[in-house]
């Protein structure tokens, strides 16, 4: 005679046929359960989302655009200043400085085109840090980095580096009218020295801007000696522009240290992102051959299950 239990477990895989062969599982006690309180708050979002934050790109991006900005405003109104010198004090005829006139117009005109296109520029290298950043920490899991993607940090190597040499030559070109004004500048130092003061040879001591070539030798006066040069030294245009410039040179050296600065960090993501792919194409190679290795097993199984 079969037992009370039995008969239960009877009428049980009576009502589950499908219960027969189940495994049976503990029932996770409430200190296994997931807690509200143990699941990832604020902070440690906040900690995630700033270890994706590319601070080098950052960094050069803040320093590209300073740069950038302090070249373009400080000269673009130093060249002003600049015209309104040699107009009122080299070259009084307006036909001789025409050229320079149109040429400086065309200068300021260029620097916001820099202005734009660097801002521009700018934000675009910050996002290819963000891209390259969450492909290199995220290698793992559903993202995968494509070729497109490792073509296009390729080009920005590339278009970054020929910034960079052009940059180099802007901050060249930058420093030269830094090296006029300051001739101007120690020569009215010489004329205010004590030495010189109040003797003869101060009208002998002269500035001819025309050897510079910015404007042409028959151009009036041209060249400025002695106390009218010295109250052209203390005008509010020359100190301006002397300072502005200086400081415009600075701004594009600062400019060439960032797009230094953004070419080492755009090279060695390139590297982080072919690395990373060949990793995804081993990985995908591993998990297509343990599919087949898992597909001939099954086979081999499905034949002796045949045979027996």
């Amino acid at each position: 005679m079969n037992s009370r239990a039995e008969m239960e477990i009877g009428r049980y895989h009576w009502m589950y046929p499908g219960s027969k062969n189940h495994q049976y599982h503990p029932v996770p006690t409430l200190g296994d359960r997931a807690s509200p309180l143990s699941s990832p708050g604020c902070f440690e979002c906040c900690i995630k989302c700033l270890g994706g934050v590319p601070y080098a790109s950052l960094v050069a991006t803040i320093l590209c655009f300073s740069g950038v900005a302090l070249f373009c405003g400080c000269g673009h109104v130093a060249l002003a200043g600049t015209v309104a010198i040699l107009e009122q004090h080299f070259s009084t005829n307006t036909s001789d400085h025409a050229l320079l006139s149109e040429v400086i117009q065309l200068m300021q005109y260029v620097i916001y085109g820099i202005a734009s296109f660097f801002f521009l520029y700018g934000i675009i290298l910050l996002a290819e840090g963000f891209y390259t950043t969450s492909a290199v920490k995220e290698l793992h899991g559903e993202f995968k980095t494509t070729a497109c993607g490792r073509c296009i940090s390729g080009m920005f190597v590339f278009l970054t580096y020929v910034l960079g040499v052009a940059w180099l030559g802007v901050f060249g070109f930058s420093a030269v009218p830094v090296f006029m004004f300051y001739n101007i500048w120690s020569t009215c130092e010489v004329i205010k020295s004590p030495q010189t003061n109040g003797t003869a040879a101060v009208e002998q001591i002269c500035v001819d801007i025309r050897q510079y070539g910015i404007i042409p030798w028959n151009a009036f006066p041209g060249k400025i000696c002695g106390s009218a040069l010295e109250n052209i030294c203390n005008t509010n245009e020359f100190y301006m522009s002397y300072h502005l410039f200086i400081v415009a040179c600075a701004g594009a050296g600062a400019t060439v240290v960032a797009l230094i600065h953004f070419l080492m960090i755009l090279s060695s993501n390139w590297a982080y992102l072919k690395d990373a792919s060949k990793m995804q194409a081993y990985q995908d190679i591993k998990a297509k051959e343990e599919q087949e290795l898992q597909d001939i097993q099954s086979r081999s199984k499905e034949q002796l299950n045949s045979y027996t």
